[in-house]
């Protein structure tokens, strides 16, 4: 995807950085995002952190319910991609600790 995006793609970045706490969180997400597309955004992020924590796909799989080619998909971001999940699990998991 192209780093510098559309004026509209961007402003929905700015937007959620601007949101402050988690309920603000729920409260745009349920408006901007149908329910199978929150379900499946927050799948392929459990998939991650599973995948991260060392977890094999058949064990993901049960875990989730998710196909094997979105795990793949997900495995193939986490080692390839741009450091999106990498980040997101890494700053998660110092904000637990």
């Amino acid at each position: 995807m192209d780093r510098v995006g559309s004026e509209s793609l961007n402003r929905l970045y700015q937007v959620i950085l601007e949101l402050r706490t988690v309920e603000e969180c729920y409260d745009f997400f349920e408006d901007l995002c149908t329910i199978k597309e929150l379900r499946d955004l927050s799948q392929r992020l459990e998939v991650a952190f599973l995948l991260d924590k060392g977890l094999n796909y058949q064990q993901v799989a049960a875990q989730t319910g998710v196909s094997s080619a979105t795990i793949c998909r997900v495995k193939k971001c986490l080692d390839y991609g741009s450091g999106g999940y990498r980040r997101a699990i890494d700053r998660a998991t110092d904000a637990k600790e």
